[in-house]
């Protein structure tokens, strides 16, 4: 399988993103945290005056569409060099362009998570079925100039 494994809610603590800082999860749990939506992958347009951030559904060249993961998540900086690898340290500065619905942004916004969320309901697919996923409406950024991205603004899904 290319990408993140599938997500399971056996790894790490029990509830541990109830129970403990995100700065002290595990790698596993650290990841088990992405609900798999593929939001984060598509491309956003930031207005320079206002800092206001619009999503596109214009993916990342490595998002497939299909399963909303990276073909080639371990190596995607060696492919997407401005890709943003998520940390601890790193969410603070990020967490204003993440999804509103993102596991990530949430927690360090001090929300709980969706009841969609596989790690709350068991199920990886959940998060397609709620439809707040980027399955089946994005467009390779390699089929769109960026100076036509403004015509794939969309709303999140929610």
């Amino acid at each position: 399988m290319s990408g993140r494994d599938p997500i399971r809610r056996d790894v790490g603590r029990p509830r541990f993103w109830e129970r403990f800082p995100l700065e002290e999860l595990s790698s596993a749990e650290w990841e088990a945290l992405c609900d798999g939506c593929g939001k984060c992958c598509l491309n956003k347009l930031e207005d320079e005056d206002t800092g206001e951030v619009e999503l596109t559904r214009v993916a990342c060249r490595l998002f497939d569409d299909g399963t909303c993961r990276c073909a080639n998540y371990e190596i995607r900086k060696q492919f997407v060099p401005e890709c943003v690898v998520l940390t601890p340290s790193t969410l603070a500065d990020a967490a204003y362009w993440m999804p509103r619905t993102c596991a990530y942004r949430l927690l360090h916004e001090g929300k709980p998570l969706y009841p969609w969320h596989p790690l709350i309901s068991g199920d990886p697919e959940s998060v397609h079925a709620a439809g707040v996923s980027a399955q089946g409406i994005t467009v390779p950024e390699f089929e769109v100039d960026e100076e036509d991205w403004e015509e794939h603004i969309i709303e999140e899904p929610m």
